[in-house]
């Protein structure tokens, strides 16, 4: 008699204590659905703004590269005459896949170097240090426009700075932008004197490798190179595949300095793939606007810097790891 009654007074018990679980799953549930409720409803501005300026626009291109589209009348649908005019049949097209190319092989190395190589140098703790930094970093925040115009005085053939310091120190002058074969490399020397973007980055991951690693490795008799090339390169690693990825898509993007300083000249030999588009777009608006195979060959060099960074990322997985091998 005595033990029904402790069963009956127990199951009203562990039925309360299930029912206060049920409520309390419940109310952690919708707590739960509250807060991400809330949370979509705070990120939704950032939403809608992908939306309507990167997805509309991403979705319209698309269907506009597979157009005869002029930008003042309705597009024509031409399936895939402008790619196929693109491949076959215009004969600067393939000449500019070739030199951008080549300017991102060029290009790329050289700035990260570049860069690195001055941030190792403003890394000390020398007197008057933090002016040298500015000094390097100044190009950054200088007008682009105003600065690659004086880069254009000073390459020109005749009263320019480059051919009065050749002409001082007694060697052969240059055509500069106007010489095919020094044209691409005059571009580049623009490129890296405005690499102090490149190097405040470099900067920042080189003051944050521990200083206790490098003394360490300083008393077991290592040199400066062989700590740098063993413990600092390794540790800054992750900031070297940024501005690899960072240098990669703009070199493949590089318009300004095509623009202001060659225009694509001579010839074909700075006609960057980035700067034809401008041109088959633009350039010509208003004899024979070309907005629908320019907008082909958008999808194109997209495809391309795609392409490009998954290989690139492929090949270098695991290799820049913070404390992994560089």
């Amino acid at each position: 008699m005595t033990r029904m009654s402790a069963d009956a007074v127990a199951e009203p018990l562990v039925g309360s204590a299930a029912g206060a679980r049920r409520r309390g799953r419940t109310r952690r549930s919708a707590k739960r659905r509250r807060d991400t409720l809330l949370g979509y409803l705070f990120i939704s501005p950032a939403i809608i703004g992908l939306f309507l300026f990167v997805g509309y626009p991403m979705v319209t291109s698309l269907y506009h590269s597979f157009t005869d589209w002029n930008g003042l009348t309705p597009a024509t649908w031409v399936g895939l005459d402008n790619y196929v005019e693109m491949f076959t049949k215009d004969p600067t097209f393939w000449p500019s896949i070739a030199v951008t190319f080549l300017w991102v092989v060029i290009s790329v190395p050289v700035t990260i170097v570049a860069g690195l190589a001055l941030a190792v140098l403003v890394n000390r703790a020398l007197k008057g240090v933090k002016i040298f930094r500015t000094i390097f970093y100044l190009p950054v925040v200088l007008p682009a426009v105003a600065v690659l115009t004086l880069w254009k005085y000073i390459y020109d053939p005749t009263y320019g700075l480059a051919n009065e310091v050749l002409r001082f120190l007694h060697l052969p002058e240059s055509g500069w932008l106007g010489d095919a074969h020094v044209a691409l490399p005059a571009i580049l020397l623009v490129g890296v004197w405005g690499v102090g973007g490149t190097m405040i980055i470099f900067l920042a991951g080189l003051q944050a490798v521990p200083t206790e690693l490098l003394e360490a490795a300083k008393v077991d008799g290592a040199g400066a190179f062989r700590s740098f090339l063993k413990i600092t390169l390794p540790m800054i690693g992750p900031i070297l595949l940024l501005q690899l990825v960072l240098q990669l898509n703009g070199a493949f993007q590089t318009f300004n300095q095509v623009a202001i300083l060659t225009k694509g000249g001579p010839g074909t030999s700075t006609n960057l793939l980035m700067y034809k588009i401008y041109n088959d777009g633009f350039a010509n608006f208003i004899a024979a606007p070309q907005l629908g195979y320019a907008t082909a060959e958008v999808w194109v060099l997209f495809a391309i810097v795609m392409v490009v960074t998954l290989v690139m990322l492929r090949l270098t997985r695991g290799r820049f790891s913070a404390g992994g091998e560089a």
